[in-house]
């Protein structure tokens, strides 16, 4: 792997994912994988969303891994329903540990990606989730970890901000929100990066 971003394929149980990686220059300060929206709403690896998240993680210094979920550009299979994409990002993050070794994990997933990452971390128990305009009524999102950051789109007309902090409130979780911003972040990238480098110096 390299700073630019270098495409392969990993071994999922549905077959093989198409999978990117960045690595930053110099030391590495953990491995970000990040999950990418609804499959069957357009969602690709290569969402502006998922691809902001990307670089800005590899600036802060992470080995950064986007892939697709099975059925999915190149990938194969078919969807899932949370349960098999799921259990694509498990195989992704088993094939990165061993080649990365135990570096600090840390997940991030936008709309459904989101959901889906608060399933995998389940079983990952990641050091930081950051997820945004987390889809938690597609698939049944689960509780997270209290260092969380969640960004949320004050205009979100796809996942809405209610729906977020009906699942937030009992965990007594805070939710960054974005005035004026819908669910793409239209002309809100930039702030949504400069948030999450405000917020993931760990």
């Amino acid at each position: 792997m390299s700073h630019t971003p270098h495409q392969f394929f990993v071994a999922g149980p549905a077959g093989p994912l198409e999978t990117v990686a960045a690595d930053p220059v110099g030391r590495r300060a953990g491995l970000a994988l990040i999950a990418h929206p609804h499959p069957l709403h357009g969602g690709t690896m290569d969402n502006k969303v998922v691809t902001t998240l990307a670089k800005v993680f590899v600036e802060m210094g992470y080995v950064t891994v986007r892939f697709n979920f099975r059925g999915v550009g190149q990938s194969a299979g078919s969807f899932g329903h949370g349960t098999g994409e799921t259990e694509d990002l498990l195989a992704v993050a088993a094939h990165m540990r061993g080649q990365m070794g135990d570096l600090p994990l840390l997940l991030a997933g936008f709309s459904f990606g989101g959901a889906v990452q608060t399933l995998a971390n389940q079983t990952l128990a990641a050091q930081r989730l950051v997820l945004v305009a987390p889809a938690v009524k597609h698939v049944e999102a689960r509780a997270v970890p209290d260092n969380t950051l969640v960004i949320h789109g004050e205009q979100d007309d796809v996942v809405p901000l209610t729906d977020v902090m009906d699942w937030a409130r009992p965990q007594d979780l805070p939710i960054t929100v974005v005035p004026g911003a819908g669910h793409f972040f239209h002309g809100r990238l930039l702030t949504l990066k400069r948030i999450i480098l405000n917020s993931c110096q760990c």
